[in-house]
């Protein structure tokens, strides 16, 4: 079962945010195989991302663990949190999905 995994930006980072984005833009499309879905958390008032959330095709949560704690905008502490949720389609692409 896929995992979802969440997060949201430190405060005082986005200077460094900006500096890495390029760096982690690589890494999420170097691992676009195993990737279901993955895109920005933006605020109401801004059009550059706060956070993150990426929907990974793996059975084990350590995959996930492994792929988040890579990234390098965890390494560079542009994050120091995060969520790890087991997911399971219910609705997608606007049409239910058989149980």
């Amino acid at each position: 079962m896929p995992y979802v995994i969440m997060f949201h930006d430190d405060p005082g980072v986005l200077e460094r945010k900006r500096e890495l984005r390029a760096v982690h833009i690589d890494y999420v499309k170097s691992n676009a195989p195993r990737i279901i879905a993955s895109g920005g958390l933006f605020p109401d008032d801004d059009d550059f991302p706060s956070g993150g959330l990426i929907i990974l095709d793996s059975d084990e949560r350590q995959d996930a663990v492994d792929y988040i704690e890579n990234d390098p905008f965890f390494l560079n502490g542009i994050f120091t949190k995060y969520t790890i949720d087991r997911w399971r389609k219910f609705i997608f692409d606007h049409q239910p999905v058989s149980a």
